[in-house]
């Protein structure tokens, strides 16, 4: 229910924190959408006539869970989206990873091109025709028997940034098959999570912060005990 994982509400603003299992726009498998399930909650909780409202602000991979905003007007959205275009918010991510990296702290920068066939990008030479800078900072917070858990701060915003980024020093996503997992979730999710979002409200412009709970499985309950 998304009743239960809305992190923040008004009449202008909904942040709900995403199941790695649902999608944000629609796609070949003709699976309903989040905008979907927001506007059936909206209409039933404010009894609301006619078409509802829901615009798309940003967006999570399928497989990754956590904070994600939609804009409740069509002001809003534009506000909203000139943010996360100017890169004036601040989105934290934490995710569970095979292997510790080699430093407990560091920053990447690569640049990426994206394979539209294969829906994956790659490491590539900075000269190649249609590449993209992409910076992230990582910490290492915690580890298991087998398992790490990092936080991720971006600087950009690419396609499969953090999961390619992490890929390519040795610290695999648990769950991500495409990126070099061993094996996939039972859920077909991957262990990557938007934990933090911050952002300037579209109209009263102050400041929203919003943490999302990490997912109930047995691991990430486990690793993140104590933070």
């Amino acid at each position: 229910m998304i009743t239960e994982r809305i992190l923040y509400e008004d009449n202008h603003v909904l942040v709900v924190n995403k199941l790695a299992s649902e999608i944000v726009q629609g796609d070949k498998t003709g699976d309903r959408t989040m905008p979907d399930d927001i506007k059936a909650y909206l209409k039933e909780k404010y009894n609301k006539p006619g078409n509802v409202f829901c615009g798309v602000v940003h967006r999570l991979d399928r497989p990754t869970s956590g904070a994600l905003v939609f804009a409740r007007t069509s002001k809003a959205l534009e506000r909203l989206n000139a943010q996360f275009r100017d890169k004036e918010t601040n989105k934290v991510y934490w995710a569970i990873v095979e292997h510790a990296p080699e430093k407990k702290t560091g920053r990447l920068v690569h640049h990426l091109k994206k394979n539209e066939a294969q829906n994956k990008s790659y490491p590539v030479d900075s000269k190649v025709n249609g590449s993209k800078e992409a910076i992230l900072s990582y910490k290492l917070l915690a580890s298991g028997d087998r398992y790490h858990l990092l936080e991720i701060s971006l600087e950009t915003g690419r396609h499969h940034q953090i999961r390619v980024q992490l890929s390519s020093i040795g610290c695999i996503i648990k769950g991500d098959v495409k990126y070099g997992a061993k094996r996939s979730n039972p859920d077909g999710s991957i262990c990557l999570h938007a934990r933090y979002l911050t952002f300037t409200h579209p109209t009263t412009k102050e400041e929203i912060s919003v943490v999302a709970p990490v997912p109930s499985d047995n691991l990430w309950q486990e690793i993140t005990k104590g933070l």
